[in-house]
């Protein structure tokens, strides 16, 4: 007797459908990503998909509250009981070694700052980022140096979207100050 198939719960096609949206709106940005690839990527139909998000803009958003939150999540899992410089470190390299293993991550984000121009997905960007900024400021690291962090992270998600993270651009290198993609 062939054994029953399962049907996914909500919350578990919700996650497909997030991993899918990465996926999509990653390559494609969110005016050029299609709800049906989305759809089909996850393995439901494009209503299933509606009626778990709504609109692609709530798809969106959603997609770059999980991007957010995963970063979160590698933030206090790296800095662990770390505190001031060591923290930065370990968050640093973290991040460094997340968007080289899963460039996908980076590219989601940066289309996520891209797509600003509409209030409601600033609105979210913009959430998830102070939530970054805050948990780095509650590892007891002075103002400036919380500025300098998140200032370098960002020439380094530039350097990485260029293509630099291999250092086969010297320019890159001194830009940086050190090679992003070998630490």
């Amino acid at each position: 007797m062939a054994e029953a198939k399962t049907r996914k719960k909500a919350d578990e096609r919700r996650e497909d459908i997030l991993v899918a949206a990465r996926a999509e709106f990653a390559a494609h940005g969110y005016d050029g990503a299609s709800t049906d690839a989305i759809a089909r990527l996850a393995g439901i139909s494009q209503p299933y998909l509606f009626r778990l998000f709504g609109t692609k803009k709530e798809l969106f958003i959603a997609s770059i509250d999980a991007c957010m939150q995963d970063v979160l999540a590698l933030f206090r899992a790296s800095a662990g009981d770390l505190r001031g410089d060591a923290a930065l470190q370990a968050l640093a390299g973290a991040y460094i070694e997340l968007i080289r293993r899963d460039p996908q991550r980076l590219h989601s984000q940066m289309q996520a700052y891209a797509a600003c121009g509409d209030p409601e997905i600033q609105d979210a960007t913009r959430r998830g980022f102070r939530n970054l900024v805050g948990f780095v400021e509650d590892l007891d690291v002075p103002a400036g140096k919380v500025t300098d962090f998140f200032a370098m992270g960002m020439l380094i998600n530039v350097i990485s979207m260029l293509g630099g993270a291999d250092g086969a651009e010297p320019w890159l290198v001194r830009l940086c100050g050190f090679n992003p993609g070998c630490e």
